[in-house]
């Protein structure tokens, strides 16, 4: 795959990514939510592609997603969610005001900790075969899905009154917690956030994948 950044400012964002990776899945839905013209490239991660020297020159890191918008390229999938809410619908999805950025940033970091070493482990190891002790970041999710139950009683989105950045950075990985064996079924206002989600216009969901509990 040719990994050379573009130098046409006008080109279609190009996302490289890898379909069954939630990361990935928040970037892609966030640039469908958008309404933006972008290309996805699938990152051969099994055949080692993203520890190649040609794609290190856009994540030293190794990691997917990384977008190339017209020659800016970001990688980490919030970062990424940050830099397209603030280009293209500034206002909309990220607030403007310091405690409403702030409300976001604290949904950003669980997304990055609490949820990736929880709900994402665990689809980790059933999926993929991860080298993770099951009953601990099985137990570790359901500590999260409990924190989020209670918040989510007291509002429809988990930051004010309308979805923003951090609904898209958590939403993925715990609709598909049961692939990682993580029941929702004693979360129903979670589960009816996720209704939510995928009623926004130009929802695109993540592929399933037949492990845990939905194998």
């Amino acid at each position: 795959m040719n990994f050379t950044a573009s130098t046409h400012p006008d080109a279609p964002i190009v996302l490289y990514g890898f379909k069954l990776s939630g990361h990935s899945h928040r970037v892609e839905l966030f640039l469908e939510l958008l309404g933006l013209p972008y290309e996805f490239r699938q990152v051969d991660l099994a055949g080692g592609e993203h520890r190649a020297p040609a794609f290190l020159g856009l994540n030293s890191f190794g990691q997917v997603p990384v977008i190339d918008d017209g020659g800016t390229v970001i990688a980490d999938s919030t970062a990424i969610l940050v830099y397209l809410a603030q280009r293209y619908a500034p206002g909309r999805w990220l607030p403007q005001d310091a405690a409403g950025q702030a409300a976001v940033q604290r949904w950003l970091s669980v997304a990055s900790g609490l949820l990736a070493y929880g709900p994402c482990a665990a689809r980790l190891v059933t999926v993929f075969g991860a080298d993770f002790n099951p009953a601990e970041v099985i137990a570790r999710a359901h500590r999260l899905l409990t924190v989020m139950e209670g918040e989510l009683a007291q509002r429809d989105w988990l930051v004010g009154d309308t979805a923003t950045l951090a609904d898209i950075a958590a939403c993925t990985y715990v609709a598909h917690a049961p692939e990682g064996n993580v029941s929702l079924d004693d979360y129903p206002r979670v589960r009816a956030w996720l209704t939510r989600i995928e009623a926004l216009p130009r929802f695109v969901p993540m592929p399933v994948t037949k492990a845990g509990l939905r194998a």
